[in-house]
């Protein structure tokens, strides 16, 4: 009778431990559940803090803003020294013809150098995703942050405030250095000057506009080379292949990045075939900005699952 006691005893104490150890684990379960539900998500302005952050850590981010930016401000300053140097060699009427032909504003961001600043600033706008795909960086931040597009928004946010400010920087010192060369001249002209303004600020706006396209192209190519072609064919030659003489040709071409900036830093009368309006150029501008946003944020949440 006695043993029979001490087994049950014996047994029921075991029991308890086991319930006890049970219910102690269910209360780690419960408080480790919720210590994870009450973790709060990652806020979006932390993620452009840490998008800001992280652009401004490579040093080849800033290294390739100021070379771009000496480049294309040299570009345009020497043109506008070429003129002034060889100012005498021009008749009168050349001279006094111009102003009136709109000269000063071509050589005050020139063709070439809003071509250079597209593939600069385009090169630069997809490095930004390229490179985390490349490393293997985009995966870690995925999975830390799963709001994928919001990590994407992010990115766009900072892209496009970094490369504004930069594109006004450069725009506006570019205007202001060349026309104080030509000023010794008499040749230069004032931001009141009709068409400055516009110009000034569409060649400004052509900086963030073609670093979201290269972003927007970095996102779904996710190579270098293809994505460098990519800005190539979409900012040089489809412009080049695409002639304003035939209209469905015109209207190609007048649907381009390149194109809504020729419009726009046109002075005078339009001597095309097909003429457009400024309004119209903006909002190129502004199609291709939200497009190229979209294909940046829209798609990722459903690649790479």
């Amino acid at each position: 009778m006695t043993d029979t006691s001490s087994a049950a005893h014996t047994a029921g104490a075991s029991a308890a431990d086991t319930a006890t150890a049970a219910a102690r684990d269910a209360t780690a379960t419960a408080t480790l559940a919720r210590g994870r539900v009450a973790e709060p998500r990652a806020r979006f302005r932390d993620l452009v803090a840490a998008e800001w952050a992280k652009w401004w850590s490579l040093r080849s981010s800033g290294w390739a803003l100021v070379a771009t930016a000496l480049t294309v401000i040299g570009f345009n300053v020497g043109i506008a020294y070429d003129t002034y140097r060889y100012w005498s060699e021009r008749d009168t009427a050349s001279r006094a013809d111009f102003v009136r032909d709109g000269i000063p504003l071509s050589i005050a961001f020139s063709a070439n150098a809003a071509m250079l600043l597209m593939l600069a600033l385009s090169a630069i706008g997809s490095t930004v995703i390229v490179g985390e795909y490349r490393t293997g960086l985009i995966r870690t931040t995925f999975t830390a942050v799963p709001a994928r597009r919001s990590v994407m928004a992010a990115k766009v946010c900072v892209v496009t405030v970094v490369t504004t400010v930069f594109g006004a920087l450069v725009s506006v010192a570019s205007f202001g250095l060349t026309q104080a060369v030509l000023s010794g001249r008499d040749a230069g002209v004032a931001i009141g000057h009709p068409g400055a303004l516009r110009l000034v600020v569409a060649s400004a706006l052509l900086a963030p506009l073609s670093a979201l396209v290269g972003l927007a192209l970095g996102t779904v190519l996710r190579h270098s080379a293809a994505t460098m072609t990519a800005n190539v064919v979409v900012l040089l030659l489809l412009p080049l292949v695409f002639s304003a003489d035939r209209h469905w040709a015109a209207v190609v071409e007048h649907a381009l990045p390149t194109g809504a900036w020729n419009r726009l830093t046109a002075v005078g009368h339009q001597q095309v075939a097909h003429p457009w309006t400024v309004g119209g150029a903006w909002t190129v501008y502004a199609v291709w900005a939200v497009v190229a946003a979209v294909v940046t944020v829209a798609p990722v949440q459903r690649r790479d699952q």
